[in-house]
């Protein structure tokens, strides 16, 4: 258990480690900036609530993300989520193909969306994945495979290419 010192800097540290590949994340589910930046305060709430204990750093990440998909799924089923009309993410930032790549990665369907993220963007293995998301890793290896053929479908490209993320 955690005094309240102990505390303060294990959230800290989790914020800088972890709080970008959470809001990646939830924006994954979300498709909005502030939901996913406000479903993230919303983890670090549980973390600060909850007092969890972690065996290592991986554990800690993964418990993160975990809590992060479950909140982000939670939100989606909310009534006024449901009713609103979503404003479009403006990506203009980004270089024009990377905008389009992640347009075309946020319009893949979730089950082929999340994982695909995760894997490409936050670096995790079909294992990881298949933990973090409560499914076999041969299922998280289809939705890869799926996932990576309709963007290629949708990119274009040689058959032969890979499609670099």
């Amino acid at each position: 258990m955690y005094n309240s010192y102990e505390l303060n800097e294990s959230v800290r540290r989790a914020l800088d480690l972890y709080s970008q590949s959470m809001i990646k994340v939830a924006f994954a589910y979300l498709k909005n900036t502030a939901d996913a930046e406000e479903v993230t305060q919303d983890v670090f709430l549980t973390y600060l609530q909850k007092r969890p204990v972690f065996e290592n750093n991986e554990h800690e990440k993964a418990w993160l993300i975990r809590t992060t998909i479950n909140k982000s799924k939670n939100m989606l089923k909310t009534g006024w989520f449901r009713s609103r009309n979503p404003v479009p993410e403006d990506l203009s930032y980004l270089p024009k193909e990377e905008s389009e790549v992640l347009q075309t990665v946020l319009a893949l369907d979730k089950k082929y969306r999340i994982p695909i993220h995760l894997h490409y963007y936050e670096g995790y293995s079909i294992q990881e994945i298949a933990v973090i998301l409560q499914a076999k890793p041969a299922t998280v290896g289809t939705w890869l495979a799926r996932g990576r053929q309709l963007l290629k479908e949708k990119i274009g490209g040689p058959e032969h290419e890979e499609i670099s993320i």
